[in-house]
């Protein structure tokens, strides 16, 4: 535009020279302006061209600026797809996973359905009996009507009321055995069947017995060791407590030094920290904190690697990440050297077994069973057992009611509100009432038995005890002149509910009352 401009105005220069030379029709004014238009076309020239090479520059500019909205435009639409595709793929996953919950579900209520069509047959056989059975007893009813009329003399009603009388007694007492007799049988069947349910659970899941204890005493190579541990002056030693928050216990014991703490997680890192020190050999204050940093990195990974894992395992679905890492540190936690995460692992896929035999939400069950004991993870942190602290954990992060309950439930402190606990609280005494599932020192067993012994004993009318199946179930043999049957029953209620309240115990307790009368007479 500027050149045109240019142009315009040299053109209307030039005209204006042509008349005023044209005007004058002097040779040398007009030599005079042909010179100075020669010049002047000479000046066009050189702005036409510093004009067009402006534009050639100016094009350039626009068309790398335009490549360059370009490309930006190009890589923001490739992210974009690329953001997208990546929905796509988690969407295809979660619909996958849901179409496996649905098929799942549909197997469930197909064997519903086979088994109230199967109901439903019963019900229809029994109704035809029962329609059979009027029949017969009309007939009766008649029969005995005419009877009664031709040999009493009665009328009909007196009579229908004679009779209707002696058939209420007759079927009263059929009543009576008909219903004994289903009771029995309901008995039966259901002990049978629940038999062959856990029975297929545990099959099912036949995993190994997994022992393992929190290591707390770290092996030295040589007692010179345990001088360069101590330090200077006890420095050392100090510097490694006050950073692992832990206690040194360094004795007249060969070659060990003995870590102790109760929490499990500290007591880790200190073991890890004073085997990597020892094996080093340079052991001073700064080399112990960069090392016990060191180690607590490693071991919060480990933590939440083995957290991911088991949740993985049990295959629940998403969980909230710091559940996650709770999880992880069962890992660490042992109870009667059962290791707490192996435990809520197999109780998680030991509820989910029994949950598909009886048509119950398994991923439910299992995701019940493997956070029962979370509240084992921080015990050692927090006041109050680790029931309710799991409860506490599992409402804070939004779980499902039915774990709330399962948590709640499973050692019996409240009842349980839907068939999912139920069947969490039976895996917890498998898992853990299985021969070699968990194991207790010498010292404390056989303190445990003899509490058991005395707790019985101190009762009323008592004369001995004996702690038998290793704990496991204890007989109380009464006094027969000072117990009778009623209270013998009562006094097994009540040591049961004492075991309960004082005790703790892997598993479960029996508790059996003997109540004997012997009378004796010699014959000579």
């Amino acid at each position: 535009m500027e050149t045109f401009v240019w142009i315009l105005l040299i053109v209307i220069a030039a005209i204006v020279v042509g008349v005023i030379t044209w005007l004058l029709g002097n040779n040398h004014g007009k030599q005079v302006i042909e010179n100075k238009y020669e010049r002047l076309g000479k000046d066009t020239k050189k702005i036409i061209e510093d004009a067009e090479k402006e534009a050639q520059a100016q094009k350039k500019d626009l068309i790398n600026e335009a490549k360059k909205e370009i490309a930006e435009a190009k890589q923001a639409m490739e992210q974009e797809i690329a953001t997208k595709k990546n929905e796509l793929q988690e969407d295809a996953k979660k619909l996958d996973r849901r179409e496996i919950n649905l098929e799942n579900r549909s197997d469930n209520l197909d064997k519903r359905e086979n088994s109230l069509i199967t109901k439903e047959n019963k019900l229809e056989q029994r109704i035809a009996e029962v329609e059979k059975r009027n029949n017969k007893i009309e007939e009766l009813i008649n029969e005995q009507e005419q009877k009664l009329m031709e040999i009493a003399g009665l009328s009909q009603e007196e009579a229908r009321d004679i009779v209707f009388k002696k058939l209420e007694e007759e079927m009263a007492l059929e009543t009576a055995i008909y219903v004994k007799d289903e009771v029995e049988k309901a008995k039966s069947e259901a002990s049978h069947k629940s038999q062959v349910i856990l029975a297929n659970a545990i099959h099912q899941y036949a995993n190994e017995t997994v022992q393992e204890k929190t290591v707390s005493v770290v092996a030295l190579p040589n007692d010179e060791m345990k001088g360069r541990i101590i330090g200077r002056e006890g420095r050392n030693i100090r510097a490694i407590e006050a950073v692992t928050g832990v206690d040194l216990i360094i004795d007249d014991t060969p070659d060990s030094v003995v870590i102790s703490c109760f929490d499990p997680i500290r007591r880790e890192i200190a073991r890890r920290t004073l085997e990597i020190l020892v094996s080093d050999g340079r052991i001073q204050p700064p080399r112990i904190e960069e090392v016990y940093s060191k180690c607590t990195k490693e071991l919060e990974n480990e933590i939440r690697e083995e957290g991911e894992k088991a949740v993985f395992e049990t295959g629940i679905g998403k969980i909230h990440p710091e559940l996650i890492k709770l999880i992880g540190r069962l890992r660490f936690r042992t109870s009667y050297g059962q290791n707490a995460l192996a435990h809520s692992k197999e109780v998680a896929f030991l509820a989910g077994k029994l949950a598909v035999e009886i048509g119950e939400d398994e991923i439910l069950a299992r995701r019940a069973g493997l956070l029962h004991d979370i509240g084992k993870s921080t015990d050692h942190e927090q006041e109050g057992s680790h029931v309710d602290i799991g409860v506490e954990i599992a409402t804070k992060f939004r779980e499902n009611l039915v774990v709330i309950n399962a948590i709640a439930s499973h050692h019996g402190d409240v009842e349980p509100s839907n068939v999912i606990s139920d069947l969490v609280a039976a895996a917890d005494i498998l898992s853990a009432a299985r021969p070699g599932a968990r194991s207790e020192s010498l010292d404390s067993y056989i303190k445990r038995l003899q509490q058991l012994e005395d707790l019985s004993n101190e009762f009323k009318g008592v004369e001995k005890t004996y702690a038998l199946q290793a704990g496991r179930e204890v007989r109380i043999i009464v006094k027969p002149e000072e117990i009778s049957d009623a209270e013998a029953c009562k006094l097994a209620r009540d040591i049961k509910n004492k075991i309960e309240n004082t005790m703790n115990y892997p598993g479960t307790i029996k508790v059996t009352v003997i109540r004997e009368t012997r009378v004796q007479e010699v014959a000579r």
